[in-house]
């Protein structure tokens, strides 16, 4: 799996979600228990994982939903 996004923010980490569940596209959010470790302070941000054979497609569809800034390298 390849990361595509990493942000602390719950909100959008909601956001493309559901923008992958709508297109089909298994992700998973690593590092989303961290917060027990953390204290619930949010500071540890949440990966979003993807299936290298989709990487490209859920990058199109973040890219299209305007958070192509949030996308990593």
């Amino acid at each position: 799996m390849l990361e595509i996004m990493r942000t602390n923010d719950p909100v959008l980490i909601s956001f493309v979600e559901a923008l992958l569940k709508d297109a089909n596209i298994n992700f998973f959010v690593a590092d989303a228990n961290m917060s027990i470790l953390e204290g619930s302070l949010g500071v540890l941000a949440r990966r979003i994982m993807v299936e290298e054979a989709n990487a490209s497609e859920a990058r199109q569809i973040l890219t299209d939903a305007g958070i192509e800034q949030e996308l990593r390298d």
